[in-house]
C-alpha cells in the first residue's frame, strides 16, 4: 500500500530524515517507534503531504505522491490533540468531511449513525465536544477520519493525552477497529508498549534513520544492536569477548564467566555485548540442579510492579546489578526479607543475544 523509497528531509542544515526505505502492506498496522527527535513525526507528515520530500519518493497504492496535495491523497489523519471542533456537536464533527464533499444529507445521517455504532457512542450525536471525556473525543476524531473511507489512516500519537488505564482500553479498541475495517494504519509513537501491543510490524527510528523493522516479538527477542535492545523493554548488558576453539564458540562474559554462544562471523578476541532479558534468568536460593550456566550472587533489592517484580542481584565482576523478572506472589513472597542474602542465577544459551560492542 505504501512504498517509501530513499526518502530524506532536511530543514536548513538539519537532516531530520535520512535515506529511509520502507514498504507497508495493505491492511497492515504499522508503527514508527522512536524517541523525540528520531524523525518519525517528520516521516508521517511527509506521508500526509504536510511536509515536502527533499529527496526520494513516496508511493501510495501505486500512485506517486510528490505533486499530490494533502487533501487529494487517499489518506486521513488523527492528531494527538483530537482537533475536535468545540462549536459542533458529535454528529456534525463526524460529518464534517462528508459535508465538504457535498454528500446528500440522508446519506450523511446514515453513515454517521453507522460510525456512532462502530465507535460505541450511539445516542451521543447531539453532545458537544465539551461534554465528552478524553476517550470519547478520541473516538469521535477516529470516526471523523474513518467515515471518508481512506486507504490509509495516519495516527500521530493519538493516545498520548489519555491516562494509562484509558490508553490501554483505547489500544484494544483501536486494534479491533483496524481489523474490522481492514484499512492500513500507520502509527507514530514513542511508547514502546503501545507499539508492541498494536502493531503487525514496527520500524524503530533514531537520528532520522530506520535501524530495525520487525514484528513486535522480533524486536523484543532479536534486536539488531544495543540501541534497539535498550529502547524496547528492559535488558541486561554484559561486556564480553569471543573465545573460539575449533567449531565451538564461547564468550567470556563479565560477571557470568565463560559460556557457549551461537556461532557467528566474529573472531577470537572480538569485543561484544551479551544481552539477556530479565525473564531470561531463573533465580533460586540454592544452586540450580542439572546442567546449564549458573553464577552466585547477592539479592540487593526488590522492585514491586503489580503482577510481577524485578529483583536486582549483584554478581562479582559486574558493577551494575542484574535485573531478574519474577512473579509477584499474593500473600507470602519467597523473596520477601531476602535482601542481602546469597542467591543463584541460572539461564540458557537461548536467553543470550550477542551484539556488536558499542
Amino acid at each position: 500500500m505504501i512504498s517509501i523509497q530513499n526518502v530524506s528531509k532536511t530543514f536548513g542544515r538539519v537532516q531530520a530524515v535520512r535515506d529511509v526505505t520502507l514498504d507497508i502492506a495493505r491492511g497492515e498496522f504499522f508503527s514508527l517507534l522512536g524517541a523525540s527527535g528520531s524523525g518519525k513525526t517528520t516521516l508521517l507528515r511527509m506521508l500526509a503531504g504536510f511536509e515536502g520530500v527533499t529527496s526520494g519518493k513516496i508511493v501510495i497504492d501505486g500512485q506517486p505522491m510528490q505533486d499530490t496535495p494533502p487533501h487529494l491523497r487517499p489518506i486521513n489523519m488523527v492528531f494527538q490533540n483530537y482537533a475536535i471542533f468545540p462549536h459542533l456537536n458529535v454528529r456534525d464533527n463526524i460529518a464534517y468531511g462528508l459535508r465538504r464533499l457535498g454528500t446528500p444529507k440522508a446519506e450523511q445521517a446514515r453513515m454517521v449513525d453507522a460510525m456512532l455504532e462502530m465507535i460505541a457512542l450511539p445516542g451521543y450525536g447531539d453532545r458537544l465536544a465539551t461534554q465528552l471525556s478524553g476517550g470519547q473525543m478520541q473516538r469521535v476524531a477516529l470516526a471523523r477520519a474513518l467515515i471518508l473511507k481512506p486507504k490509509v489512516l495516519l495516527l500521530d500519537e493519538p493516545l498520548g493525552a489519555l491516562d494509562k488505564q484509558l490508553r490501554e482500553q483505547m489500544q484494544l479498541e483501536l486494534r479491533s477497529l483496524q481489523r474490522q475495517l481492514g484499512i492500513t494504519f500507520v502509527l507514530v509513537t514513542h511508547d514502546q508498549e503501545e507499539a508492541l501491543t498494536l502493531s503487525d510490524r514496527v520500524a524503530v527510528m533514531s537520528n532520522g534513520q530506520v535501524i530495525q523493522v520487525d514484528t513486535p516479538s522480533g524486536l523484543y527477542d532479536r534486536p539488531v544492536n544495543r540501541q534497539v535492545a535498550a529502547f524496547v523493554g528492559t535488558m541486561n548488558f554484559f561486556d564480553a569477548r569471543i573465545r573460539a576453539q575449533g567449531p565451538d564458540t564461547s564468550a567470556e562474559i563479565a560477571g557470568l564467566g565463560r559460556h557457549p554462544v551461537a556461532p557467528s562471523a566474529r573472531r577470537d578476541g572480538d569485543r561484544v555485548l551479551v544481552a539477556i532479558r530479565p525473564e531470561g534468568f531463573a533465580l533460586s536460593p540454592q544452586p540450580p540442579e542439572g546442567p546449564g550456566p549458573r553464577v552466585a550472587g547477592r539479592l540487593m533489592a526488590r522492585q514491586y510492579l503489580g503482577g510481577r517484580q524485578l529483583l536486582h542481584v549483584a554478581v562479582e565482576g559486574r558493577a551494575a546489578p542484574v535485573a531478574v523478572a519474577a512473579v509477584a506472589h499474593r500473600g507470602q513472597d519467597p523473596w520477601e526479607g531476602m535482601e542481602d542474602n546469597p542467591v543463584w542465577l541460572g539461564w540458557s544459551r537461548d536467553a543470550m543475544t550477542v551484539l556488536d560492542a558499542d
